[in-house]
């Protein structure tokens, strides 16, 4: 089967067409030296971005391109507005785009205006943290972008880039400058700050933080008190519990940048990634404005999932590629289950081990787990991984005692040289740890082809390796 994948990545590259006479064969453009220069600057309430392109291409498109949560819908056509005269930014199979409305080349200056706004994205970073106090803070990676040859070669991009050669794709040169004064990059604050793969967020607008043993925080004003004290007291704690488990995280002690949206009503929102040396997290809603037990236990279990991406995610041990985030998150949820179950024994760590059964069992059922991405079901790589990950934790637990923490201390010690955990080599492990070669052959039948009975084959894990359940009907039901 390799000769068609290397027949689409020739097409990819010179932006051929689905069908058509035969026509002069697309050119690449050919990037300077130089990256693609970016000038983002707030005056007011006024937000530009100007571009400086490097490549003359009819065709830009914008990296990372993740859909909203909500609605399934691109972002960017909305927030933003294209000042400069003759360009198109639009969507094109799964990239936001510029181009030119009569298919010449991108003019080499090109004006945004943009309107930052709140919104969760699908497996990405939010564009915006927005602070009630009118401070905004801006991820750098949304304005890497890439030339092509045509929209037709933009709407047949696979939404995983890894792999895929695209000339120019480097990250661009962003220069951040607030005319009402500094900003905050990487714990300090600077007047004007240029950086290329910077990997953060850039802060506009005034903010306090607060300086604790092994994490500094950024806490909008506004959010009710009883969150940002357990932010404050909880995420050390938990970050000192997965040190003591697997060893120091890499690189400096992290800052916690946190934002309120809002009490809105019959809401209860939390949504947060993890970036080197950077927590984020978004709150929102009346469901977490009073510290009842329920929203109490849910936000230590948030903060101890994304504090886990130290360890096992981006400022860890990676996956390979998109499809396979089934390792970093699942295992992150049952981190960040152990570690609540050790601060508060009397915690219902099963309920939620259940759920997350519960969920991959109904989000794999017919469809496969790997492509959960694409159609935007990406609760299945959090939920089966999981599920998976806790079943490698009882085939350790059976053969030496350990537990998933020893796992993954492991994992480290094994891929300290490049960082990335393979699928591969995780089914290696589950084989080596079960000492049973069948097992991996469930879990790639549902991450690659789906199954019509994933209860089954989630039954069949757990029963080799000693996770206790007993069936309800065609339901797993956990039991210790």
């Amino acid at each position: 089967m390799r000769a068609p994948a290397i027949a689409l990545a020739l097409c990819l590259l010179a932006g051929c067409a689905a069908a058509g006479p035969p026509s002069a064969p697309a050119i690449a453009p050919q990037p300077s030296a130089s990256p693609v220069a970016v000038l983002v600057e707030r005056d007011g309430d006024r937000w530009t971005a100007d571009l400086a392109l490097n490549a003359d291409a009819p065709v830009w498109a914008f990296q990372r391109s993740a859909l909203l949560r909500v609605g399934r819908t691109p972002w960017r056509p909305a927030w933003w507005a294209v000042e400069t005269p003759g360009v198109i930014l639009d969507r094109q199979g799964r990239y936001d785009v510029l181009r030119t409305t009569d298919g010449a080349p991108l003019p080499r200056r090109i004006r945004l205006r943009m309107t930052p706004q709140a919104g969760d994205l699908e497996a990405d970073y939010d564009p915006a943290l927005i602070f009630s106090d009118g401070a905004v803070a801006l991820y750098s990676g949304q304005f890497d972008l890439f030339p092509l040859t045509s929209v037709e070669q933009a709407r047949a991009l696979p939404l995983d880039l890894n792999g895929v050669d695209l000339p120019g794709s480097g990250p661009a040169e962003v220069t951040w400058r607030d005319r009402a004064g500094p900003v905050l990059f990487k714990g300090q604050r600077l007047d004007r700050v240029t950086a290329i793969d910077a990997d953060t967020y850039v802060l506009f607008g005034r903010a306090v933080t607060d300086e604790r043993p092994g994490v500094t925080t950024v806490i909008d004003p506004a959010l009710p008190g009883w969150l940002a004290a357990q932010l404050a007291d909880f995420t050390p704690w938990v970050m000192r519990y997965y040190a003591d488990r697997m060893g120091p995280q890499s690189g400096p002690a992290p800052t916690l940048m946190v934002s309120w949206t809002g009490p809105t009503r019959s809401l209860s929102s939390m949504g947060g990634s993890v970036l080197p040396g950077l927590i984020s997290m978004n709150f929102e809603g009346e469901g977490v404005l009073d510290p009842e037990p329920a929203a109490l236990a849910r936000a230590r279990w948030f903060i101890g999932h994304e504090s886990a991406h130290f360890w096992l995610g981006s400022n860890g041990l990676k996956y390979e590629f998109s499809r396979d985030a089934w390792i970093t998150e699942g295992g992150a949820d049952l981190m960040a289950v152990r570690a609540l179950g050790v601060l508060d024994p009397a915690w219902d760590a099963r309920a939620e081990l259940q759920r997350e059964v519960d969920d991959c069992i109904r989000l794999a059922t017919g469809l496969p787990v790997a492509s959960a991405g694409e159609r935007g079901d990406n609760r299945a790589y959090y939920a089966c991984g999981a599920a998976w990950s806790l079943a490698l934790e009882g085939a350790r637990r059976e053969r030496t005692g350990g537990n998933f923490f020893d796992v993954l201390a492991d994992f480290r010690q094994r891929n300290a040289d490049d960082g990335v955990l393979t699928r591969e080599e995780w089914l290696d492990t589950l084989t080596r740890e079960s000492r049973d070669p069948s097992l991996r052959i469930g879990i790639e039948r549902m991450l690659d082809e789906g199954s019509d009975n994933p209860a089954s084959e989630i039954a069949r894990l757990f029963e080799r390796t000693g996770v206790a359940f007993r069936m309800d009907g065609s339901r797993v039901v956990l039991t210790d």
